[in-house]
């Protein structure tokens, strides 16, 4: 019997595929538990609407993602940090960058920002935007005095 994946199947196959498997395996654990479908025309239409569908959310995602990187790509963001004296409270942080980009209009979620050292002084320093899966931005963080 044909069948449609609907989930990932050891030994079968991956979500999606479409498979040959024992009538009876089919028939009495994998439809009924959801695990998949008869692999009829209506149901192998429907699939490759959904994947075509997926896929058309995914390159508006990033192009999307594209377009942010191109904008937010070598801006300098002006952090301003407390000092008691010569010493900075604490370390500029992801945070601080994000809400630093937000006020210049950009949303970036704090988890996307990669900053290879700790901050803890006045100047300029490198950071990494991870806006999608492969779309990376450079941008520079400049620390000032509150």
């Amino acid at each position: 019997m044909k069948v449609i994946l609907l989930q990932d199947i050891q030994g079968h196959g991956k979500k999606g595929e479409i498979v040959v498997i024992n009538d009876g395996y089919a028939k009495n654990f994998l439809i009924p538990k959801k695990m998949a479908v008869e692999a009829t025309k209506q149901m192998m239409n429907e699939i490759a609407q959904k994947t075509a569908r997926e896929a058309r959310i995914l390159k508006e995602e990033r192009e999307a993602a594209e377009a942010l990187a191109k904008q937010i790509k070598g801006i300098t963001v002006t952090v301003l940090a407390k000092f008691g004296g010569e010493k900075m409270y604490g370390s500029v942080t992801n945070q601080d960058v994000s809400d630093a980009l937000k006020a210049m209009g950009y949303d970036v979620d704090k988890k996307k920002i990669v900053i290879k050292d700790a901050i803890k002084s006045v100047g300029i320093y490198d950071a990494e935007v991870k806006v999608y899966r492969d779309v990376n931005a450079k941008i520079k963080i400049k620390v000032d005095r509150a």
